[in-house]
């Protein structure tokens, strides 16, 4: 079958995200098997050239979640080098303009959509003070993914909650992967303590946006609320960027470490020397650093909500909390941090649990559906 993507997304390689992994990986797979895309995506912080299968666009960042951008398109440009490609599917990754260019070119000439979606931005507005908007913002989401004829999910959660909205008829759950030969527990390193200066001798780690959606404060309050003798012994380790970095970067002490942006092997090797993962966000429609935390071995302290729900094993792998409950959420933190036998056989779980997400799998599966929508699409307008 002839197969030629054209994906739009408001965010892409070199940015650190989830989206921006996640679609990266895919463009990688595709290419790996041979099959045609092009990817047409905003320029990040820093100016990004396009090289070759991937356009860039002028952007500014979004209001309240500047990981995403609003480009601003030349819509001569874009329908020149469509015109040029000719996509037999698109697949748009963003509800921003970018998106909307994807999805009147696909409705203009007849070419079969999907879009997947990856952020709950209703969720998000109430830690942003404008709850006023939530209306709006699903009357406008509603509007503009119904001409599409499948819509991507990263969870079973994400799901329900869409079809409780109407969302779209025919939703299918797109997972992710996780490279668990680059998240590995070998990659320990005692490096970690001395470059933080740790003496503690259990690491309480978090990895993620530091803004109000990641609920980063409960993962603060739950450290200080820890029994005295857990927590003396304790170091908590605050991997990340964000708004709310400086805010909180200001209670620092010899027990609590914020060490800013980390990437790469940097990122891996602080996994990999960690004892327990916290994370506290309810707002996941995934959890990418869960998985990733898992694979390098950790036992994961989460929310019982949204993405990260179906990802921990309750008593298995991590414990779920209430969300927002510090009570709960310092419970059950004391009580792997305090049992070192428990905790190691969480940590194997957690790693045979991450062994079992192959990117590959998740890829052919998602192209297997691609080849259905396409076909369908074919059928109906030979009809």
């Amino acid at each position: 079958m002839d197969v030629r993507i054209a994906i739009f997304t408001d965010t892409y390689s070199p940015e650190i995200n989830g989206v921006a992994k996640t679609l990266q990986r895919l463009t990688g797979y595709l290419e790996r098997n041979q099959i045609e895309f092009k990817v047409f995506a905003p320029d990040g912080k820093t100016s990004v050239p396009a090289v070759g299968q991937i356009e860039r666009f002028a952007s500014l960042p979004f209001l309240f979640y500047p990981e995403c951008r609003i480009a601003l398109p030349n819509p001569s440009h874009i329908k020149q080098s469509l015109e040029q490609f000719k996509p037999t599917l698109i697949h748009v990754a963003t509800p921003l303009n970018l998106g909307l260019y994807g999805l009147h070119y696909g409705k203009k000439h007849h070419i079969p959509m999907v879009a997947s979606y990856h952020t709950h931005f209703d969720d998000y507005l109430h830690y942003y003070h404008i709850p006023f908007l939530q209306k709006w913002l699903w009357k406008y989401m509603i509007w503009f993914h119904r001409s599409f004829e499948r819509i991507y999910v990263p969870s079973e959660s994400t799901r329900d909650k869409l079809s409780n909205h109407s969302f779209h008829e025919d939703l299918e759950i797109w997972g992710r992967g996780i490279d668990h030969t680059y998240y590995t527990p070998i990659k320990k390193t005692d490096e970690i303590r001395q470059k933080y200066q740790i003496s503690q001798s259990k690491i309480l780690l978090y990895v993620g946006r530091i803004a109000p959606e990641k609920e980063v404060d409960i993962a603060i309050r739950t450290f200080h609320s820890l029994p005295r003798h857990i927590k003396d012994d304790t170091h908590l380790l605050i991997v990340g960027d964000g708004p709310q970095l400086k805010l909180w970067s200001g209670h620092q002490n010899e027990q609590m470490t914020f060490t800013g942006f980390l990437e790469g092997e940097q990122l891996a090797n602080v996994y990999a020397s960690s004892d327990l993962f916290l994370f506290p966000s309810s707002t996941e429609t995934f959890g990418n650093v869960v998985l990733e935390a898992m694979a390098s071995g950790l036992p994961v302290i989460g929310a019982n909500a949204g993405g990260v729900q179906h990802l921990i094993d309750h008593g298995k792998t991590g414990y779920l909390c209430k969300t927002r409950d510090v009570k709960d959420f310092t419970k059950h933190t004391a009580m792997l941090l305090d049992d070192h036998s428990r905790r190691n056989q969480f940590a194997k779980a957690a790693r045979q649990f991450a062994l079992t997400k192959s990117w590959d799998e998740i890829f052919a599966q998602l192209l297997i559906s691609y080849y259905e929508v396409i076909k369908r699409n074919v059928k109906l307008h030979s009809a």
